[in-house]
């Protein structure tokens, strides 16, 4: 029996060291050696700004969203970000913990990309005593003055929902709700990628969540995190016009399945393994939303958020440390943790390298301070370019970064970092 027992615990070690071992070793048992900053495109004291507020409501943001205004033709006349922020968050997180106090609530802000002014947005006509506490955000863009639809995961005090809300750029501060979509397959959502008014994606990050009973959670969860346990999942979730929904999986088989991105030509979908510090890549139909998997594209970092720019280039941000991480969450003195983003552009069908037994060493990401190609071999359809790092004490905790492709900036915020951080070439 004993002989049977070290058997199966000697398959499953094994399988850890093949699927997370390299993850591990980089993300958990060594602190990486990052800069205290760095900004691809310049020094970052003139180059980047903390944007904050005298209230300190716009801290510990999870995650935000270009909100575009189109002209009768479709052009962008103008762009806006809509980003959720929960100050909160450290007495409240249900996919870190803790899960102490749901209230005070957590507060969305819109930033004018033009001059980085702040306004927050109200929530008109949210139900009393329904508690709000941010995580994945979509909103559609605006069609020549019309209205938006904007949906927000809720990680509530009974449950996680999505919330949703139409928001109008004759008043671009009020979001007026709508309805609140619940769903026995809302186990853990997370984050959101819209497909049209009525209709997105939406990944569940565990099985197992932080709302289980003592002592199952925080146990279990934890177990799932770090052992790195497919037991995620994407949904594609319709919504239908008396308010019910229609549920289907997308996706299996998903360790931490968090950021969700569609390609600007709508094709290609990219989901987020937070555990296993990977982001797949799936092929999508764009009439049935049906996905088929493509491949899968390592990261130096536990991946969180991520988004496509308008040319095709993915976005990825994520946490370098998880000790760090954790140490930050759970308040320990002095703590702080690292920060790293970067972009996977897709190369060119006449880009081509060498075959060899060892194509997948090529050094890459050189002008970082700290190389990806250090942590993780190149990728054979990306090129990995670091944007930003920091060891934490510039700014630490990254989870979303937006990078708008007309002007070459990026906005960044931090999970438990205060303000939101605008570099510009």
């Amino acid at each position: 029996m004993l002989s049977r027992v070290l058997a199966v615990l000697a398959v499953l070690l094994a399988t850890f060291i093949y699927r997370s071992g390299n993850i591990a070793k980089h993300g958990i048992f060594t602190l990486p050696a990052l800069p205290p900053s760095y900004y691809a495109n310049g020094d970052v004291q003139t180059h980047c700004t903390l944007l904050q507020e005298p209230a300190h409501t716009i801290n510990y943001c999870e995650d935000m969203t270009f909100w575009d205004h189109l002209d009768a033709d479709g052009t962008v006349a103008a762009r806006f970000i809509i980003a959720g922020c929960d100050p909160n968050r450290k007495a409240w997180n249900t996919v870190m913990g803790p899960l102490r106090n749901p209230e005070p609530k957590a507060y969305l802000w819109l930033v004018d990309t033009v001059d980085n002014s702040l306004q927050r947005i109200e929530l008109a006509g949210y139900p009393e005593g329904h508690s709000f506490h941010s995580l994945g955000i979509e909103v559609t863009p605006s069609q020549d003055g019309a209205s938006s639809i904007l949906y927000v995961v809720n990680h509530a005090r009974e449950e996680t929902t999505i919330e949703h809300f139409i928001i109008s750029p004759d008043t671009p501060t009020q979001a007026l709700w709508q309805r609140t979509l619940s769903s026995p397959w809302f186990v853990s959502p997370n984050a959101l990628a819209i497909t049209n008014e009525t209709s997105f994606y939406v990944s569940n990050d565990h099985l197992m969540t932080r709302r289980l009973p003592f002592p199952l959670a925080p146990a279990l969860p934890l177990i799932e995190s770090i052992a790195g346990l497919p037991l995620g999942w994407l949904a594609h979730v319709t919504v239908n016009p008396d308010g019910t929904i229609t549920h289907e999986l997308a996706a299996l088989g998903v360790a931490f399945a968090n950021g969700v991105a569609i390609s600007p030509d709508g094709t290609t979908l990219a989901l987020s393994s937070t555990s296993l510090g990977q982001v797949y890549f799936y092929d999508r139909d764009t009439t049935t939303n049906a996905l088929k998997y493509r491949e899968a594209v390592s990261l130096p970092f536990f991946t969180d958020n991520i988004m496509f720019d308008e040319e095709g280039a993915l976005i990825v941000t994520g946490h370098p440390h998880f000790p760090s991480l954790t140490a930050v969450a759970a308040n320990k003195t002095d703590a702080r943790a690292p920060s790293w983003a970067v972009s996977l552009t897709p190369f060119s069908n006449n880009t081509h390298f060498a075959k060899s037994a060892r194509a997948a060493d090529r050094k890459y990401d050189l002008r970082a301070p700290l190389s990806a190609s250090e942590a993780v071999p190149a990728s054979e359809g990306w090129e990995l370019e670091t944007l930003f790092q920091s060891d934490g004490s510039v700014f630490g905790t990254s989870c979303t970064t937006l990078r708008d492709s007309r002007t070459g900036s990026i906005y960044m915020i931090g999970l438990y970092e205060e303000g939101l951080m605008v570099c510009k070439p």
